[in-house]
C-alpha cells in the first residue's frame, strides 16, 4: 500500500480506495500486463537455453535470448535461482496439464491415477526439458534455499492426485485414509523415485513404475491391478 504525507508532515498509509483506484487505472493495468509478458518471455528464454546448454546459462545470455536489457531481467528476477524457481513452476504446471489431458478418456479415476504415476517415472528415460539429471540436481539445491516456493511449484501434481483419489473414494473404488495427505505422500514418493533413476542406468529401472504403482494402490486401499491394454502409456 502506498503512503502520503499526513497533516503533521508524517507519512500515513494511503486509504484503501486510493489503492483500488490505482488498480483500476488503465495505465497501471497496461504496465502490469507488460511486466507479465516480459516475465513470461524471460522464463521461455530460460527454458530454451536450459534445453540447449543445461546449467551453463548466464544472466547475460538470458537477457539476450529474451530480447531485454539486463536491468529488466533483474527487475523481474533478483537472481538466477529465482528465475529457476519460476521455470520449475512453469514446467510442472505444464506437464501436469499434459498428463491430465492425456488421461482424460480413461474409464475411471483409478486408471487415471495409474497413468499419472507410471507415466511420470517412464519420462525419466525421455528427452524432456533440460534433462532429468539437471532437474534432480537443481530441484534439491533449490529446495534447500526455497522450500516453501518449491513445495508450491510441485503442488499441481499433488492436487491432480488428490482429485482422482476423492473421485475414486466417492465411487467406492479406493479407500484412502486422507486424500490430501495420501496425495502429498504419493507425490513425494514419485518424485524421489524419479530422482533416483535420473542417476541410474535406464536398464536398472525395469518394472519400477508398475511396482511403485502397486505400492501406491495398496496404500490407497485398492487391489493390485495391471495396466489395461491400450492405455495411454502403451502408445
Amino acid at each position: 500500500m502506498s503512503s502520503s504525507p499526513g497533516h503533521d508532515g508524517a507519512d500515513t498509509p494511503a486509504p484503501a480506495w486510493a489503492d483500488r483506484a490505482a488498480d483500476r487505472s488503465r495505465s497501471v493495468q497496461r504496465s502490469r500486463a507488460r511486466s507479465v509478458e516480459q516475465a513470461q518471455a524471460i522464463v521461455a528464454a530460460a527454458r530454451r537455453l536450459l534445453q540447449a546448454d543445461g546449467a551453463a546459462l548466464t544472466t547475460q545470455e538470458l537477457a539476450k535470448e529474451a530480447g531485454i536489457a539486463l536491468q529488466t531481467f533483474y527487475r523481474h528476477f533478483p537472481s538466477k535461482d529465482e528465475l529457476l524457481l519460476a521455470v520449475f513452476e512453469d514446467v510442472i504446471t505444464e506437464r501436469t496439464a499434459e498428463l491430465e489431458a492425456a488421461a482424460r478418456d480413461l474409464p475411471d479415476p483409478v486408471e487415471r491415477l495409474h497413468f499419472y504415476i507410471v507415466r511420470v517415472l517412464r519420462s525419466v528415460s525421455e528427452n524432456a526439458d533440460f534433462g532429468p539429471r539437471f532437474v534432480t540436481a537443481e530441484h534439491w539445491r533449490l529446495h534447500q534455499r526455497f522450500p516453501a516456493e518449491m513445495e508450491r511449484a510441485n503442488q499441481p501434481f499433488a492436487v491432480l492426485i488428490e482429485r482422482e483419489l476423492r473421485e475414486a473414494e466417492a465411487a467406492g473404488l479406493l479407500r484412502p485414509n486422507d486424500p490430501a495427505g495420501d496425495a502429498w505422500f504419493a507425490m513425494k514418493l514419485v518424485m524421489s523415485v524419479f530422482h533416483h533413476f535420473a542417476f541410474t542406468p535406464a536398464r536398472d529401472s525395469g518394472d519400477a513404475p508398475e511396482r511403485l504403482w502397486n505400492f501406491c494402490l495398496a496404500a490407497f486401499g485398492g487391489l493390485t491391478r495391471v495396466a489395461p491394454a491400450g492405455s495411454p502409456e502403451d502408445t
